[in-house]
């Protein structure tokens, strides 16, 4: 069993290689953990195009020595033009499309969220921006080893892909999938990224950058104008937080489903589950998520047009009540709907106790597929997420999306500070309930709480059942167990993407720092 990786000088975990160098090498030229993930948010922009991208969106949240953790929602909002009446007009009338320009309707948020953030770095901007977009540069300029998962996916998701402008001459070769090691250079994104390192981060949303676009995707027969990038801002404020017996946990605000996360670790505390691994940690948490993706699903949406607070959800009678819907030995009936999207999670701790919990996201693989050939941006899919209907995540001008996203923070009790999160869509909020129990309430090493085998119920990346999915590395006597007790079992296999790619980083009272990343991804836990 692979354990963590320690250190005192600063820890980072990525799912990509490139994104721990360049957060570890911004630590060691003395940045701060905000700065560092700003350095590893670019380049895993370039390195890992498939799961995110500058043209998505980004979440964080900070917790610096002293202060209150902070969220930072780079959410995008829906085009000024987006209304069911003018996707009426396109002939678009019961679901809005997963690919191509319409697709794209939601302003890309990930690079205000940096913007936005660097604001909270503990000691103030200690490394020039240049420095912090220098390794993206690089990789895009030179080129990126394509990895097998960039390649599978993209051979998996071609179909729906090939023929969305500027995908092909951007991520295939030749017209073909790229093979794994295939050297992938996106020299207009280089040039994009040097502009900004010049220039700065608002020239994406009020420079040349954003005239570029508004005139590319009007083009294209995206609804987005430039007024909607220039008016775009990202929102900075307090997380949600509720309180377990391990200790506090933040999480994000809505349009996220960080609720969601939230209210699965309540409910499961309250049952009093005092062994891991076995049949009553697992149906507990699976029985959790089932009671806390009902009302997500029928609640959560855009702030602005929900009938109630989210934090008024995490209510101690609220969730006490909740709780007592659980049936201890009994499946409760699934499925309900699911939500799609893919992305990538990123911790890091500096020597400083900052510690930072950030995720960014296109949505689906590669997003709309729709790529500025002019500056290499592909821009999300988010928007997708809309419905047509009434309700609090219809589609409106300037609406926010239903986001899968939900960075993670929690302090323990003993002092910890503990940043987490996966990618997955719907299997976000249940990855992190796995890795937050088996670390936080039953004293799993880090990297073992990540390694350890998962469970999945209902549809997420990759894939369209609704089954509860078993990495098949599970005692085959817990399985028999779940099984008896009604849940509809599906075998994955080991190490299977499906199963999210976790990360965690923990900052100890004493200034140890423990940090551990998903052997399903190509990425690197770094204690130095």
């Amino acid at each position: 069993m692979l354990s963590s990786a320690f250190g005192f000088n600063g820890g980072v975990s990525a799912p990509h290689r490139a994104a721990a160098l360049a957060g570890r090498d911004i630590l060691n030229a003395g940045g701060s953990a905000v700065e560092a993930m700003v350095a590893a948010a670019a380049a895993i922009a370039v390195a890992y195009p498939h799961m995110n991208g500058i043209g998505g969106d980004g979440f964080w949240i900070i917790h610096r020595p002293g202060h209150a953790p902070v969220a930072v929602s780079g959410a995008g909002r829906a085009a000024g033009l987006a209304s069911v009446d003018w996707y009426a007009a396109q002939d678009v009338h019961d679901a809005l499309p997963a690919r191509g320009p319409l697709a794209a309707l939601t302003v890309p948020g990930a690079i205000a969220s940096w913007r936005a953030a660097l604001q909270h770095c503990p000691r103030g901007n200690r490394i020039p921006l240049s420095d912090l977009l220098a390794p993206a540069i690089a990789l895009a300029q030179d080129g990126i080893a394509v990895t097998e998962n960039q390649a599978r996916t993209t051979r998996e998701k071609l179909a729906g892909l090939k023929d969305v402008r500027g995908f092909a001459s951007t991520f295939l070769h030749d017209g073909a999938v790229p093979n794994p090691g295939h050297r992938l250079r996106q020299p207009a994104l280089a040039q994009t990224l040097a502009h900004l390192a010049a220039q700065g981060l608002a020239e994406f949303y009020q420079g040349d950058i954003a005239q570029t676009h508004a005139a590319f995707l009007e083009d294209a027969g995206s609804p987005l104008r430039r007024d909607d990038f220039a008016n775009f801002q990202a929102e900075v404020t307090t997380p949600l937080t509720t309180s377990v017996r391990a200790g506090q946990i933040w999480n994000m605000i809505p349009p996220t489903q960080g609720i969601a996360s939230l209210m699965i670790l309540g409910l499961f505390d309250r049952l009093n589950v005092r062994d891991a691994e076995g049949f009553d940690h697992l149906h507990g948490l699976i029985e959790a998520t089932k009671l806390a993706f009902i009302r997500r699903n029928s609640e959560l949406g855009d702030p602005d047009h929900m009938a109630t607070n989210a934090q008024d959800w995490l209510a101690p009678e609220a969730l006490d009540a909740l709780a007592l819907q659980i049936s201890r030995d009994h499946a409760r009936p699934w499925p309900e709907v699911a939500k799609p999207g893919d992305t990538v999670w990123m911790g890091i701790a500096d020597s400083d106790g900052c510690v930072v919990s950030f995720i960014q996201s296109v949505f689906w693989e590669f997003g709309s597929g729709l790529v500025c050939d002019k500056t290499g941006v592909f821009f999300q899919n988010r928007g997708a997420g809309f419905s047509l209907t009434p309700g609090p995540n219809q589609l409106r001008p300037f609406a926010r999306p239903f986001h899968t996203l939900n960075p993670a923070l929690a302090k323990l009790s003993d002092g910890r500070v503990l940043a987490y999160g996966t990618m997955g869509g719907e299997g976000q909020p249940q990855t992190q309930a796995a890795v937050f129990s088996r670390y936080a309430m039953f004293g799993q090493d880090l990297q073992q709480a990540i390694s350890a085998p998962r469970w999945l119920l209902g549809k997420t990346w990759g894939d369209a059942t609704t089954s509860l999915k078993l990495e098949d590395r599970f005692d085959p006597a817990l399985v028999a167990s779940l099984k008896s007790a009604g849940h509809e079992v599906e075998m994955i296999p080991p190490y299977s993407d499906m199963a999210g790619h976790a990360g965690g980083v923990a900052y100890w009272p004493d200034g140890l720092i423990e940090v551990g990343a998903d052997p399903r991804a190509d990425g690197a836990a770094l204690g130095f």
